[in-house]
């Protein structure tokens, strides 16, 4: 696998990140959601890419729950905030509030204590 600076920020990650959206959690099922994310780290996939809203965290459950087997300092791990996450007035958005609730929400989905890029 390549491997790329990531702009300024003196990230390295591989050449092709995995996404979820639209697979894990839902449309994908578990098993081969699962093995799909182990195969890419398998090939050196560095770079995993997922977002609160994904099957509303579901896909976030599963990469957190797949990726707690790899040591922690061996990946790149993104997540994202802005669309509706419920009906209140502050669920969506780029308010500092729903930045911040989102993004400790992403956290305890993910089981991660921090993400690389949010």
């Amino acid at each position: 696998m390549n491997y790329r600076k990531l702009g300024g920020s003196g990230l390295k990650v591989s050449e092709i990140s995995l996404g979820s959206w639209l697979t894990y959690g839902g449309y994908v099922e578990r098993e081969n959601a699962v093995k799909a994310v182990q195969k890419a780290y398998e090939l050196g996939i560095n770079s995993f890419d997922t977002a609160n809203v994904y099957e509303r965290g579901a896909a976030e459950t599963l990469l957190g729950e797949t990726i707690k087997s790899f040591p922690r300092e061996s990946y790149v791990l993104a997540t994202k905030a802005f669309w509706p996450m419920g009906d209140g007035p502050n669920d969506r958005g780029l308010s500092r509030k729903h930045v911040i609730e989102q993004c400790n929400a992403s956290l305890k989905r993910l089981g991660v204590e921090y993400v690389d890029i949010f």
